[in-house]
């Protein structure tokens, strides 16, 4: 914010432009290269906005071939073991993201870098197949956006992650996705298949009810209606959801908990998580520089109580409780979710998905010992 004199008590208050279109409104120095790489300010970006103007930076897809694709999670807090992710960078731009600082091992920047430099995968399916097929493989489940969506925009049109699912059902392996995109109802086809063998678990993010909260702090993710939509279908095929609100970020959704799990509850949903906001690394200045930005009047308060659910910092690494934080806010939180839980979603629980099918295929002998 700036303040000019335009004469005897009269000042004029200017704010700071807004990247309309991006959760992210600046560029970060990355931290770990001396040269980066610089994006060219000379295009339009012509996606959709929603009747936002958009910013002049289009997005760009990079091809990449990597010699893996699979990863093992080495982090015990984090629920799975191993993720695969089809793209790196995320188009959606939330501004929350902790994947924005993997960026800066590509080059980038975790800003807007993140959301204008999409690295493309388009060998993923080939370097998946190898691997669930390799001598060495017991059928462990696979999540697909461990760190960056496997729905994001440019998927509608390159079909990575459909090409994966295919993939995985072929070789009956246990499957699960995290993803904030309605666009996972286009794989409505293979995700009943896989749901009849009990391979599948689905996770879809939901922040907020609001659609104005929505629009601001995830930019180009699916719309509420879409995802809340998207839980529905999914569950009156049988195929088990759990919605995850993640991350709850005090003075912004937290208000929303009680409301939030009654709705998806509803429509089907098997289970709910939660996590709350932790601004690691770059993140930080980020997220500040948005929220100054976006909300001025409540970015103060917003980010001193952040602070105190990470021991008067915004940021903690501490496996455990850097996801579910400490104090008195983040205990007020889980102590809400698991009303929420107890009252709503009483008896539900996402099953273990089955790997025995994938063990028969890999070698049909074994039912005979």
């Amino acid at each position: 914010m700036m303040i000019t004199f335009e004469g005897v008590n009269t000042f004029r208050v200017i704010m700071p432009k807004s990247i309309k279109g991006r959760g992210a409104q600046k560029r970060v120095h990355n931290r770990f290269f001396e040269l980066e790489h610089e994006v060219l300010d000379e295009f339009l970006n012509f996606c959709e906005l929603e009747g936002e103007v958009a910013d002049k930076n289009r997005t760009q897809y990079i091809d990449v071939f990597p010699k893996t694709f699979v990863n093992k999670v080495t982090s015990p807090d984090i629920g799975m073991m191993y993720s695969a992710n089809p793209y790196q960078g995320c188009e959606h731009g939330c501004i929350y993201c902790y994947a924005r600082n993997t960026h800066e091992y590509w080059g980038y920047g975790a800003g807007v870098d993140f959301e204008r430099n999409i690295l493309v995968k388009k060998n993923a399916p080939s370097l998946l197949e190898k691997k669930i097929t390799g001598k060495n493989w017991m059928g462990d489940t696979i999540v697909f956006s461990g760190n960056t969506d496997c729905y994001q925009p440019i998927e509608r049109r390159l079909e990575i992650t459909r090409n994966c699912l295919e993939v995985m059902l072929k070789w009956r392996n246990p499957t699960g996705i995290i993803t904030k995109n309605s666009l996972i109802l286009r794989d409505l086809d293979l995700l009943k298949e896989m749901a009849q063998l009990n391979t599948i678990g689905v996770n879809i993010s939901i922040t907020s009810l609001s659609e104005e909260t929505r629009r601001m702090l995830e930019p180009r993710t699916a719309s509420i209606k879409n995802r809340l939509k998207a839980v529905e279908i999914l569950s009156a095929h049988d195929i088990p959801v759990n919605v995850m609100i993640a991350p709850i970020i005090p003075s912004l959704n937290s208000h929303e908990i009680l409301p939030l799990i009654k709705k998806v509850a509803s429509l089907g949903a098997q289970s709910v998580a939660h996590t709350i906001v932790r601004l690691n690394g770059q993140i930080g200045e980020i997220f500040e520089d948005w929220a100054r930005k976006k909300l001025p009047d409540r970015a103060d308060r917003m980010l001193h109580q952040i602070a105190e659910c990470h021991g008067g910092k915004v940021n903690d690494s501490e496996w455990g409780r850097r996801i579910s934080g400490e104090g008195i806010i983040a205990k007020q939180i889980a102590d809400t979710v698991r009303l929420g839980r107890s009252k709503y979603l009483k008896g539900r629980k996402m099953p273990a998905l089955d790997n025995t099918h994938y063990l028969d295929l890999k070698n049909p002998q074994r039912t005979l010992f």
